[in-house]
C-alpha cells in the first residue's frame, strides 16, 4: 500500500502516544473525582449498625463521570467526522474507514469500547462497591482492576504489531473495520480521495470547439447563406484587390465579410474608381496601396472589437499570459495545470502539472493545497480539501471562502488566500 498508493500505516508507537494523549484527560478526571468522593465518605454507629454517608462520593463521582463523558463525546465526534483527535494531530496520524474516508461515529465508538473495556470494567466495579457498601475493600478491588484495564488498553492499541498485513490493523481496527495512517510519512486519504485517490477536483478539459467557416469576400451567392447586394466591380480593379481575410481570423458566428462602421468606413472600390472620394470620407485616411484603398486610423474601440480584421495585420491576436505574484514578491508564469502547496506532488492524471512549492514555516499550507487550471481569461481554483481552507478576494474587496473540491473561477486582479499565504493573479 505504501508503495502503490503512498499510504503509510501508523506505527504502534504513534498509536500508543495518540491514545495516551486522548484517554489521559478523561481517565485522570474520573480517578481524581472518585478519589475525592471516597475520601469524603464518613461512617457512624447507630444501634449496633454502621451507617456510611456517601453524599460526597455521589457528588464528586457524578461530576467526574459527567465531565469525562462530555470530553469523550467531543473527541468521538471530532474523530468520526475528520479522523482527527488531539492525540492524532500531535502524533501525525489519522483514523479512517476501510475505504480511506472519515470513520464515522459507529466505528469510532466500537474502537473506543474495545480499547477501554478494562477501564469500563473498573468503573462498573466502583458502582458495585457503592451499592453493596464494600468500602473497606474498595482499594483492593478497584486498584487491580484499573491496572488490568490500563494494560488491556495498551495491548489493544499496539496490537497492530502482530498484524501480518504490514501492521495495518489492530484488534480494535479489525472489529470496527477501520484503518490508521501516518500522514507525516505519507498522504492523508481523507483529504485526497480515499484509498483509491488522490483525485483532481479541477474541471475536465472540454473538447475543442468546431470551427465554422464563414463566407469570405469574393464568394459566390450560392456559397453565402445571407443575401448580399451586388455592387459593380470594374474589371481593372479586380487583380489588385487585397487578399481575403483568413476564415480563422473571423468569429464562427459571423456570416458576412466584415464591414467597417459607417463612422469611419471607406468608400467601396467601385465608388472610388468611378466617382472619386467624397470630402467627408477623405478626411483622416491615408492611402496604403496602388489601388487607392485607404486604412482607417487607430480607433479607441479597436481593442474591444476583437473580430475586426485590419489590413496590414497577420495572425491571431496575442493571448494574455497569466501570472501570479506571491506575497513574498516571487512571480511565476502559469502553465495549463498547476499544483500549489507546501510540497505538492502530482498524482495519477497530474504528472504533467506545474508544481509550485511555497515556503510555510508555520505549516498552515497543506502538502498539496490548491489546483489551478488556466483557460486564458482567468483560472479555475480548487481547494484540495486542505486543512486550513482557502478564499478569494475580488478586485472590489469581496472575500469569498472556497468550497473544498469545488472549482471556482477567478478573474485577473483577484487575490487567492491559502493558509497564511496569498498570491495575486495578473496578466503579463
Amino acid at each position: 500500500m505504501a508503495v502503490n498508493l503512498q499510504l503509510v500505516p501508523a506505527a504502534a508507537g504513534k498509536r500508543l502516544g495518540a491514545a495516551v494523549i486522548d484517554w489521559l484527560p478523561g481517565v485522570a478526571v474520573l480517578v481524581v473525582a472518585f478519589a475525592i468522593g471516597f475520601a469524603g465518605i464518613t461512617r457512624t454507629r447507630s444501634g449496633g449498625f454502621i451507617i456510611y454517608d456517601t453524599s460526597s462520593l455521589a457528588l464528586f463521582g457524578g461530576i467526574g463521570l459527567g465531565l469525562t463523558l462530555a470530553y469523550l463525546s467531543v473527541v468521538l465526534g471530532l474523530e468520526a467526522r475528520t479522523g482527527k483527535t488531539p492525540g492524532n494531530l500531535l502524533m501525525g496520524i489519522r483514523s479512517a474507514d476501510q475505504d480511506g474516508y472519515a470513520p464515522g461515529a459507529g466505528a469510532v465508538f466500537l474502537r473506543g469500547l474495545i480499547t477501554g473495556a478494562g477501564i469500563l470494567l473498573a468503573v462498573l466495579a466502583a458502582v458495585l462497591v457503592v451499592v453493596f457498601k464494600w468500602f473497606d475493600a474498595a482499594l483492593f478491588i478497584l486498584g487491580p482492576l484499573l491496572l488490568v484495564g490500563a494494560a488491556w488498553a495498551v495491548l489493544v492499541v499496539v496490537s497492530n504489531r502482530w498484524d501480518k498485513n504490514g501492521g495495518l490493523r489492530g484488534w480494535n481496527d479489525a472489529a470496527a473495520k477501520t484503518l490508521v495512517f501516518d500522514v507525516k510519512a505519507g498522504r492523508d486519504p481523507i483529504t485526497t480521495g480515499g484509498i483509491q485517490g488522490p483525485y483532481s477536483f479541477a474541471p475536465l478539459d472540454l473538447p475543442p470547439v468546431q470551427q465554422v467557416l464563414s463566407p469570405v469576400a469574393g464568394a459566390t451567392a450560392a456559397q453565402s447563406p445571407v443575401r448580399q447586394t451586388p455592387a459593380p466591380q470594374p474589371p481593372a480593379a479586380q487583380p489588385s484587390e487585397p487578399p481575403a481575410p483568413s476564415p480563422s481570423a473571423m468569429m464562427p458566428s459571423q456570416t458576412m465579410p466584415y464591414t467597417a462602421p459607417a463612422s469611419f468606413a471607406p468608400t467601396a472600390p467601385a465608388q472610388a474608381a468611378g466617382q472619386g472620394m467624397m470630402p467627408g470620407f477623405a478626411h483622416g485616411f491615408a492611402p496604403t496601396g496602388s489601388a487607392g484603398h485607404r486604412v482607417p486610423p487607430q480607433h479607441v474601440d479597436d481593442d474591444v472589437e476583437r473580430t475586426q480584421v485590419r489590413p496590414g495585420t497577420s495572425g491571431p491576436a496575442p493571448v494574455a499570459v497569466l501570472r501570479i505574484r506571491l506575497d513574498d514578491g516571487r512571480d511565476f508564469q502559469l502553465d495549463r495545470s498547476v499544483l500549489v502547496g507546501r510540497n505538492p506532488v502530482g498524482q495519477a492524471g497530474e504528472q504533467h502539472a506545474q508544481l509550485l512549492a511555497v515556503d510555510d514555516p508555520g505549516r498552515s499550507i497543506s502538502k498539496t493545497h490548491l489546483h489551478l487550471l488556466t483557460d486564458g481569461a482567468g483560472i479555475w481554483v480548487t481547494d484540495r480539501q486542505s486543512t486550513n481552507g482557502s478564499a478569494v478576494t475580488t478586485p472590489d474587496g469581496l472575500r469569498t471562502p472556497l468550497v473544498p473540491g469545488v472549482p471556482t473561477f477567478v478573474n485577473p486582479g483577484s487575490s487567492v488566500h491559502f493558509g497564511d499565504r496569498t498570491f495575486y493573479l495578473g496578466q503579463a
